[in-house]
């Protein structure tokens, strides 16, 4: 297994300098990493700096709390596309599904799917430590309904991260109609390894140089 292949090398504090952005960059070029997760005002910068390597460019959208619009939601991806992100990780509106209104979660969750399709990869944040195991559940469904690829975990700012049972249960979801990201927490390789071997096909960590060189 290349486990390096797993992960999206991530830096989303609101501090984050331009240093620390090429760190992160020059890291997931040494390593290999799949992709480098930053919000969406490092997009071009990340871009620049992986111009010529396989690394991807993802980015963020609604974050962290997922309860701007939808039209913002729209825009804030289409404008990190035209920067050169190939990947939006969006937060749904976790109000909504609090209040039962699926519907407008499937539709927040399709207009992101509408303008990437082809584009870029959407993975869909339904912050799993809010949400109870018939949410997660439901949420899943209509990840794999709106025809958006991935379903993940958390952003890794709210209350919790993923864990063993969240990822089992929307890999049992899902199946194979979507993949799984697990985000938030993961700060070891045995914790990495785990997350893999429960069907997360995806890993959210800003641990990545210590897990993939870790005996």
């Amino acid at each position: 297994m290349q486990l390096n292949k797993y992960i999206d090398h991530t830096l989303l504090k609101p501090d984050a300098s331009y240093e620390m952005i090429d760190k992160l960059c020059d890291e997931a070029k040494k390593y290999n990493f799949y992709s480098v997760c930053v919000n969406g005002c490092h997009v071009k910068r990340c871009f620049e700096n992986l111009k010529n390597t396989s690394v991807k460019v993802c980015t963020v959208v609604g974050f962290p709390l997922g309860a701007m619009t939808t039209k913002s939601k729209v825009f804030e991806a289409k404008d990190a596309m035209e920067n050169g992100a190939t990947e939006i990780d969006m937060v749904i509106n976790i109000g909504a599904v609090k209040s039962k209104d699926f519907d407008f979660v499937y539709n927040d969750i399709k207009a992101l799917v509408d303008i990437t399709r082809k584009k870029a990869l959407l993975k869909v944040i339904i912050e799993t430590c809010l949400l109870t195991d018939e949410e997660i559940v439901e949420v899943s469904k209509l990840v794999v309904k709106s025809g958006a690829e991935f379903v993940k975990t958390s952003t890794g700012f709210s209350t919790s991260g993923a864990n063993e049972h969240v990822v089992s249960l929307m890999k049992k979801t899902v199946l194979d109609n979507a993949k799984v990201k697990a985000s938030g927490g993961i700060r070891d390789k045995v914790t990495a390894l785990k997350m893999i071997e429960l069907g997360a096909d995806r890993l959210g960590v800003s641990a990545g140089v210590k897990i993939v060189t870790e005996k």
